[in-house]
């Protein structure tokens, strides 16, 4: 294919652009050609170890003609970047690929013209190889890099450009080393907790004893290494020269603190009475009547899963130094720009005097504490002007502090007649808000910005329409072919815990939920759930890819091991996303294991196929974790799974073995793999267990107590 974009006008009125490039419009915002034979790449999203800024440059270097060696991502900050808003939702490659995409094959059309002008050579006849531009007869008629100083690239794209066709790739859709790993295999300075700058001093935050609590008063007393006490409301700090004296006086001062505090969460084993009694704004998220005849199977089911949390294994970091007017902040957030929107709200500041360096952390694929972080370290450190200071969070801080994916019910009632046939679905989804992430609202959603002495409301956290991928609704309508449909959605207009976006958001319990019914469903009428759900499906691709998942595990010739089940499940990520099936093997013994998955996916085109596997196979082995083991636990006042101990992950020798392969399509719009897989492989957990244990369950996580519930 010639990916050509033609001018139709957007909702701004202007040509319309693929991806980022629209309302970032310069192609000098998006590379640069040095003298020294280097591209210059400066996206604005950002690495999370997921490979992405390895996929941009493959990108790059195959639309400019020139080797990837010569490519050089620089990391996104403030203003340098292009505002690429967050990098979340697997959508890097379609938002920022095909900017790149569009912008480098427009940049190589801007120097072929100026070349052919010089030479008299059509430009038809030059060909371009590692950046030189080379007539039939050989010659090299000049080379990016020769141009370098010309200032070409200093205008807005324009929409008719041809990127080279599918056919002619070699650098994009082939596999690539990472560029990111050389550094951190070797053990190279990378990652924001390695900064160390001249005069730095390190900085601990003393949390409540409560959610909600409010500081009354802090006894004096002597603190090891000279270390001082910062205070700004209920927003508590020690900071110290050495790092150690820092972590041992915030322990002092934690015993030294009074606070006042009260009940405001519900209890644990309350919640989800809870959210069925909380008051929420309902809503309709899609319905669509038909006249259906008399339903003989019906099937009615509550799923219910806990708040969750993201266990980043590397702690929140960030550093901020204040010069004047100006504050500098060095941090692994999501979207700088977004993040700079809400410091600029909370320190009562104009953003353009905020500037923010991009620097990588431990991956959290979601809203965990690194904004929250890049506050605490700003209010710190204007308080201590022209020293660099330094804010590491606690593991307790990680894990019971940072936002929460919320808690959620989702109610399914499905009809068929008596050969199985779907006649009805209805479907209610009951949860906070997904996205309380920086720079979206009035008021700013960081943790500190509530606790200062000129607070600031917390807001309630919002889910996105589903045109725009949606929230706690994401993936809550059907792909099975039904006539008559409801699905409606309670959205809590109370907000207990900050909640806000963790990999795969609402996906991940509506698809669980859908694909439970349909397994339940296809055993009511005695029909394979394979042919059940192929007899359903319009969706080609999503067909193709649960047959080819179905074929890799062996399903047809299947046997039946006492103690071991095998169940199955696929959807398309946010009904516009990749398509990903998976076939589950798990074993119960004392709790329930899950011994190998199969994956099948199509993501359209795949820029970087390694990169993409891992993608697929690490979401798949982080929703092993999420659906077996995590849960975020509370009494009425603060969390209580605040350590590894009582908030476990899948450790290494309970990783299932991972078989994943995609379904290639060279020709197709790429889409993002990142999130995808999550879904299906909780669904196939669930129908795995129901065929081991003949037990639907319907609580998460998935452990003996959960699915004793599920028992008559």
């Amino acid at each position: 294919m010639n990916l050509a974009f033609h001018g139709t006008a957007a909702a701004d009125g202007r040509p319309r652009l693929p991806g980022s490039l629209h309302v970032n419009r310069r192609l000098d915002r998006w590379l640069r050609l040095l003298p020294n034979g280097v591209v210059v790449l400066t996206p604005g999203k950002v690495e999370l170890g997921q490979g992405i800024l390895t996929a941009l440059a493959q990108i790059a270097a195959e639309e400019l003609e020139v080797a990837l060696s010569r490519i050089r991502v620089q990391a996104a900050s403030t203003p340098e970047s292009p505002d690429e808003a967050v990098t979340s939702g697997s959508l890097s490659v379609q938002e920022s690929g095909m900017a790149v995409r569009h912008a480098c094959a427009e940049a190589r059309g801007i120097f072929l013209g100026v070349v052919a002008q010089r030479s008299g050579v059509s430009r038809d006849d030059i060909a371009v190889r590692n950046g030189d531009f080379v007539a039939p007869d050989g010659r090299v008629l000049g080379s990016y890099w020769s141009l370098a100083n010309s200032d070409l690239l200093a205008v807005e794209a324009t929409p008719e450009v041809a990127a080279r066709p599918a056919s002619a790739r070699r650098i994009a859709g082939t596999s690539a080393p990472r560029l990111d790993l050389p550094e951190k295999v070797f053990g190279a300075p990378r990652f924001i907790h390695d900064l160390r700058f001249p005069g730095m001093l390190h900085a601990r935050m003393v949390r409540p004893v409560a959610r909600g609590a409010r500081l009354l008063a802090v006894r004096d007393g002597a603190l090891p290494g000279g270390a001082s006490v910062f205070r700004d409301g209920s927003v508590l700090a020690v900071v110290a020269a050495e790092e150690y004296h820092a972590e041992a006086a915030a322990a002092r001062v934690a015993a030294r603190a009074e606070w006042e505090q009260r009940d405001t969460l519900p209890e644990d084993g309350a919640l989800e009475a809870w959210l069925r009694d909380a008051a929420a704004e309902r809503s309709v998220v899609a319905e669509r009547a038909a006249e259906t005849p008399e339903a003989v199977h019906r099937i009615a089911r509550t799923f219910f899963r806990p708040f969750v949390t993201h266990g980043s294994i590397g702690t929140s970091c960030a550093i901020a130094q204040w010069d004047g007017e100006t504050v500098r902040v060095w941090s692994h957030s999501q979207g700088i720009y977004n993040l700079r929107s809400d410091l600029a709200k909370a320190l009562r500041m104009p953003a353009e005097d905020i500037l923010i360096q991009h620097v990588e952390g431990a991956g959290c694929y979601g809203h965990n504490g690194a904004d929250d972080v890049a506050l605490d370290a700003a209010l710190v450190a204007r308080a201590h002007p022209g020293v660099p200071v330094r804010v590491l969070w606690s593991r307790a801080e990680e894990l019971g502090w940072g936002p929460m994916s919320p808690a959620m019910l989702v109610d399914v009632a499905a009809e068929a007649d008596a050969q199985g046939t779907l006649l009805r679905w209805d479907q209610h989804v009951t949860s906070n808000g997904h996205s309380g992430r920086p720079g979206r609202g009035q008021h700013p959603t960081l943790l500190a910005a509530s606790m200062i002495a000129e607070a600031f409301p917390v807001p309630l956290s919002i889910n996105p329409a589903l045109a725009g991928g949606g929230g706690a609704q994401r993936n809550a309508v059907p792909q099975y072919r039904v006539p008559a449909l409801r699905v409606g959605m309670s959205q809590l207009s109370v907000m207990p815990m900050r909640s806000s976006a963790l990999r795969g958001l609402g996906a991940l319990i509506n698809v669980w939920a859908i694909e439970s019914v349909m397994d339940e469903m296809a055993a009511a009428v005695g029909e394979d759930p394979l042919a059940h759900r192929l007899r359903h499906l319009d969706d080609a691709r999503a067909r193709d890819v649960l047959s080819r998942a179905a074929a890799m595990a062996g399903w047809a010739g299947r046997e039946a091991r006492e103690g071991f089940g095998m169940g199955l499940a696929v959807a398309r990520y946010k009904g516009t996303g990749a398509w990903c099936a998976a076939v589950a093997e798990i074993e119960a013994r004392e709790r329930i294991f899950c011994r190998r998955l199969w994956l099948a996916t199509d993501v359209g085109e795949v820029i970087n196929p390694d990169g993409t596997l891992n993608q697929i196979e690490g979401g798949a082995i982080q929703a092993t974790s999420m659906c077996l083991l995590e849960a975020v636990r509370h009494d009425a006042r603060n969390v209580t799974s605040d350590s590894w101990e009582t908030y476990p992950i899948l450790r290494f020798p309970e990783v299932p073995r991972v078989q994943a392969e995609i379904i290639a399509r060279p020709e197709a719009p790429p889409l993002g793999a990142g999130e995808c897989s999550m879904g299906p492989v909780i669904a196939a957990i669930a129908n795995a267990i129901a065929d081991a244990l003949s037990v639907r369950v319907s609580h998460w996580p998935f452990t003996p107590d959960n699915i004793a519930k599920a028992l008559p």
